[in-house]
């Protein structure tokens, strides 16, 4: 018998008999649910990572911490939030009531991101019975803390990166408790535009408890519940199925980050091992790097999150939007506490969206993609965010720039090139790029320039998505900037297969011909009228570059992706200069021929 025959026969029947109408319906409007909490708070929020880069996310649970319904967002916010609810259960349970709203950013107590990322928790009754609990959260304007925005690179604790809000009621049975909030605000440097993403937040709850009990209404408790537990296994099965097709094995990856913010120059470096066994996925991350000074760590809620998220990457493209509880259940991810991927009290760990979350989700896709290399991925460009607090000349305000404008593409996957201008593969493509005229109407900053860069991609048989070239003149005053949201100075996404790593990025600070290099996780002055720029490479590559199909390579190089000289030396294709460029086939086929023979 076969692994998959085994497999196949110990699957376990549901036995439901679920009307198939009823069960999409079902299935589909908890989806549907989780996309409208989203655009509420895409309409009513104010601050520009909400409002335009869209760094939030939206969910439905059950009373129990299972996940049932995820659709978009990033991937730390959200995919370990069970953890979050069950804690929430296990410490207010018995004193929910309806119309109540529970806040809490706390890594250590609430299992949460980081601490700029603010959760809010509604418990959704019906008919007087608990079922389930609906989440937004959203990457705060500010948190309070040493730096504003949260990427304080050199943190003495946790406390140095803002207020730790453990799970604590801030709308009691409908009324909001005010001393609570007002303490709260009062200790962040934008309390107005932070209270108003609050609201924007809890007004999505509400629309989804209203939601809830209007599909409740309609089927009934009984066969809503059954729609659930038949969603979660339904998934189970699948995933589960499609592991037992994998050969059983154990395949290592791993990633690493520029360094930790506070001891510079030194990577750390995060290594997965991930083992199929029969329909089960283990990913270890026992082999990585201690727990750092700097704020790069992660919790295990935060590590939990990108590897079971790099996992969903391997299995059925269709079920992408539809992953749940189920999908969680045949994955055990493990990261040994007081690791760098498992964080304890009161270590900094306000980087790790960016590092070594990135890094987590890397060594992850670094290992499947070998256990699975008909669906390889190669990394990402690398984040090239950053903070820049100053004070805006028009308005005489103080202000708090983010942006991840920068980034350069994704990698590529195997059959397909990475997209062009997607951001940050913490985020998978969920969070946005902003506009120039958004930047310039909130922010004293002129954009200069802001293209993509040929040759700035990993080669492969599948090239990475393009680079990125990023700068932008300081039109206010003086101002402090922190870089610790960014990454890649040091380091390379990989690329998979044979495929070239992404480039190198680099960042600096010019005034005229006067140029100073700036590095990732730092602490640097910009005064007025400099111009900071960052050169982002971009995603890394699948397969043999000298096996691209040379028509594409001729297209990239028509396109301004690829130089003609690298098109040659990279990829073995020789294209003719002129107007338009045209390609030597049979010179490309001699010059392939001879590397084949060497």
């Amino acid at each position: 018998m076969t692994k998959a025959d085994r497999t196949g026969a110990e699957a376990v029947s549901t036995g439901r008999d679920i009307d198939p109408i009823t069960l999409s319906t079902v299935w589909h409007g908890f989806q549907s649910i989780g996309r409208e909490m989203r655009h509420v708070i895409d309409r009513t929020a104010q601050n520009y990572l909400i409002a335009q880069l869209h760094d939030m996310a939206a969910g439905i649970w059950d009373v129990h911490g299972n996940t049932i319904a995820v659709p978009e967002g990033p991937t730390s916010m959200f995919l370990s939030q069970g953890f979050t609810v069950k804690y929430i259960m296990e410490r207010m349970g018995h004193t929910l009531k309806p119309g109540d709203v529970i806040l809490c950013n706390d890594p250590y107590k609430g299992y949460c991101n980081h601490l700029p990322d603010w959760g809010f928790f509604r418990p959704v009754f019906y008919q007087g019975e608990l079922l389930f609990i609906v989440l937004t959260r959203g990457h705060q304007l500010d948190t309070g803390g040493a730096f504003p925005g949260g990427y304080f690179p050199n943190g003495y604790d946790i406390h140095a990166e803002g207020i730790m809000i453990p799970p604590i009621k801030v709308v009691d049975q409908g009324v909001e408790r005010t001393d609570v909030l007002e303490l709260i605000w009062n200790n962040v440097r934008w309390p107005e535009g932070v209270k108003i993403d609050n609201y924007a937040l809890m007004a999505a709850l509400q629309v989804a408890d209203d939601r809830i009990v209007a599909l409740l209404d309609k089927y009934g408790r009984d066969e809503v519940l059954e729609c659930v537990d038949e969603m979660m296994d339904r998934m189970e099965r699948s995933v589960r199925t499609q592991l037992a097709a994998v050969p059983d094995g154990t395949w290592s990856g791993e990633s690493s980050t520029d360094d930790d913010g506070t001891v510079l120059d030194e990577q750390v470096t995060v290594r997965c091992d991930a083992t199929i066994k029969g329909d089960e996925l283990i990913l270890d991350f026992s082999r990585s790097d201690g727990l750092r000074k700097g704020f790069v760590n992660c919790t295990y809620s935060s590590t939990y999150s990108r590897a079971v998220a790099g996992s969903f990457l391997y299995f059925d493209s269709a079920l992408a939007e539809f992953h749940n509880e189920g999908s969680m259940r045949a994955v055990t991810v493990i990261a040994p506490e007081g690791s760098v991927v498992n964080a304890t009290y009161p270590a900094t760990v306000g980087g790790s969206p960016v590092n070594v979350g990135t890094q987590v989700l890397e060594a992850t896709v670094n290992a499947l993609s070998k256990a699975m290399p008909d669906k390889a991925i190669a990394g990402w460009g690398r984040r090239r965010g950053h903070y820049i607090a100053g004070i805006d000349p028009r308005t005489g305000e103080r202000y708090v720039q983010t942006t991840t404008d920068a980034d350069g593409g994704a990698g590529a996957v195997f059959g397909f090139d990475g997209y062009e201008g997607a951001l940050g593969m913490s985020g998978l493509g969920s969070i946005n790029r902003g506009s120039v005229e958004e930047i310039e109407i909130r922010f004293p900053w002129r954009t200069v320039k802001w293209h993509f860069v040929p040759d700035m991609s990993g080669a492969g048989k599948w090239r990475g998505g393009c680079g990125m070239l990023w700068e932008v003149e300081n039109l206010g005053g003086d101002v402090g900037a922190a870089t610790g949201s960014s990454d890649g100075d040091l380091t390379q996404p990989p690329g998979a297969l044979g495929g070239e790593d992404g480039p190198l990025s680099r960042m600096y600070i010019r005034k005229g011909d006067d140029v100073t290099p700036a590095r990732t996780h730092r602490m640097v002055q910009i005064r007025t009228g400099e111009i900071l720029g960052k050169v982002s490479g971009g995603g890394g590559g699948v397969g043999d570059p000298f096996e691209r199909d040379p028509e594409r390579v001729l297209k990239d190089v028509i396109d301004e992706m690829t130089t003609i000289p690298y098109a040659k030396d990279v990829y073995g294709v020789v294209i003719l200069d002129g107007d338009p460029p045209t390609l030597d086939a049979e010179a490309t086929r001699a010059l392939r021929a001879t590397r084949a023979t060497a």
